[in-house]
C-alpha cells in the first residue's frame, strides 16, 4: 500500500488535504507523481512544476513545498505540500 498526504497551507492553517492511496504496483515515481496528479485534480490546482531543489527535498525527506516558483499560474495559497507515509518495499 502507498499512502500519500497532500495538503494545501496559507498563512500557517491548513486549507485543504487530502490522502491519496495506490495499491498498484507501479514505480514508486509513477505512484508519486500519479498521486500528485490526482490531488491537484481534487483541488482544482495546476499540476506544480520539479524544481531541482524540490526533487532533492523529497529524496531526503519524503515530503517537499510547492511554492509559487513551482506553478505557471497564480496561486492564492501559500504552498502545496506532499509526503509520503507509508510505502511498500
Amino acid at each position: 500500500m502507498f499512502r500519500m498526504w497532500c495538503r494545501v497551507v496559507d498563512d500557517n492553517h491548513l486549507i485543504k488535504d487530502t490522502v491519496i492511496c495506490d495499491e498498484t504496483y507501479d514505480k514508486r515515481t509513477h505512484k508519486i507523481m500519479n498521486a500528485l496528479e490526482k490531488a491537484c485534480y481534487e483541488f482544482d490546482l495546476p499540476k506544480p512544476i520539479w524544481l531541482d531543489p524540490i526533487v532533492k527535498d523529497f529524496q531526503l525527506h519524503n515530503k517537499c513545498r510547492f511554492y509559487q516558483d513551482s506553478f505557471i499560474e497564480e496561486i492564492d495559497f501559500d504552498y502545496l505540500e506532499i509526503q509520503v507515509l507509508e510505502e511498500d518495499y
